[in-house]
């Protein structure tokens, strides 16, 4: 079976397997439970063939994390009915489901737009409606887009996440790197931060743009390529491209970015002979010990049958920062004292996972990284 035919049945029977989950109501008023009017948040979910690996995982963190704030008593003891929206990555899409929020009077906020070209398309078409919606923890991967006084990201951007791979190579000698470009769309929107972040480090950089087929531009690498290469796209390019390096002789590592689902890649072999990848994190381990991160663990594992993974801490991440701000609201809950509270960029404790904003208005971030082995074990 074609390695994209099986990729698109593994997806299509996890989303199968979490959709009763994932289009459950909220949980609303019961014994031992918030019983106040409900307020809603609404999260635009894009499930494209392109992105769907990462909205899936990180929907079903942030359905996590708004069950169990209800099951403890919501905001204010008025329960949070999570919307989310899945959209299919077009403009249209997404002006739909901005309409469908707009007109719900419940609605004080959007939370965890994901991924990423929905999360920036959603912010153009904001500044350019007159609701007054914050738009809080957006999966927004794009450094090279402003936000405005509506948009609040709390994870590492790609510029941020490429300055900290590039910094570690650096710190054992390694100067030369190759940025492979999965599609021409890849090419044109973040090729600006990698250039950028290559050059404030003094690394020579070959870059690469995939046209359509990345097996032959793997087999193109030769031994003049570097052979740490630095991979723009998504898991299923990735998957593509890793596996045509196996006919190469030469041993490379591949700096993958946060796009990326190492659960899936390692499943469907993505690090084989002489590859091992490396994946940049915009969150903390799924092991790590900070409180945040056991809380999502621990509520994972009564909610959902699913193994942890980056992407649906990122989404339990975003509702829990969301559910803090709203929850420090004196006074009536509105879209307008939403966003006044987000406006205020206070300094923010999730559980140990800080948030605080520099003057470019995003989040001073957090990095991590984990390997996928040679021989398919998952380290970090």
């Amino acid at each position: 079976m074609p390695l994209r035919d099986a990729f698109a049945l593994r997806r299509r029977a996890l989303v199968v397997s979490t959709a009763a989950a994932l289009t459950a109501p909220a949980v609303l008023a019961q014994p031992g439970r918030p019983g106040g009017k409900p307020i809603a948040v609404a999260q635009l979910a894009d499930m494209s063939p392109q992105q769907q690996d990462v909205s899936r995982d990180f929907l079903v963190g942030s359905r996590a994390a708004w069950q169990d704030i209800n099951a403890k008593g919501g905001v204010h003891g008025r329960p949070v009915q999570h919307l989310s929206l899945e959209v299919d990555g077009s403009a249209a899409a997404v002006k739909a489901a901005l309409a469908s929020a707009r007109d719900n009077a419940a609605c004080v906020a959007f939370s965890g737009t994901c991924g990423d070209p929905v999360a920036g398309e959603l912010v153009a078409q904001l500044r350019a409606d007159s609701t007054a919606l914050a738009h809080a923890a957006p999966w927004l991967q794009n450094s090279s887009l402003d936000v405005d006084e509506r948009t609040f990201p709390i994870f590492a951007a790609r510029q941020e996440q490429i300055g900290h791979a590039l910094k570690s190579l650096t710190l054992v000698g390694v100067r030369d790197l190759a940025a492979i470009y999965a599609t021409p769309a890849d090419w044109r929107l973040y090729r600006e931060d990698v250039e950028r972040s290559s050059s404030a480090i003094g690394m020579k950089l070959q870059s690469f743009r995939a046209e359509g087929n990345l097996s032959k531009l793997a087999q193109r690498l030769n031994a003049a390529t570097p052979p740490i290469v630095l991979f723009v796209g998504g898991t299923p390019e990735l998957i593509e491209f890793t596996q045509a390096l196996e006919k190469q002789p030469r041993q490379r590592y591949v700096i993958a970015l946060a796009d990326v689902n190492m659960q899936t890649l390692q499943q469907l072999g993505g690090a084989r002979n002489n590859t091992a990848v490396i994946a940049t994190q915009a969150v903390p381990l799924v092991t790590a010990s900070m409180p945040v991160v056991r809380n999502y663990r621990d509520t994972l594992a009564r909610l959902f049958d699913e193994p942890p993974s980056p992407l649906s801490l990122a989404g339990f991440i975003a509702a829990r920062y969301t559910y803090e701000v709203l929850n420090d609201i004196d006074g009536a809950i509105t879209r307008s004292s939403v966003l006044a509270a987000f406006q205020r960029r206070g300094a923010l404790d999730v559980g140990g996972f800080r948030v605080a904003f520099d003057s470019r208005r995003r989040s001073v971030a957090f990095v991590t990284q984990s390997m996928l082995t040679q021989d398919g074990r998952l380290v970090g």
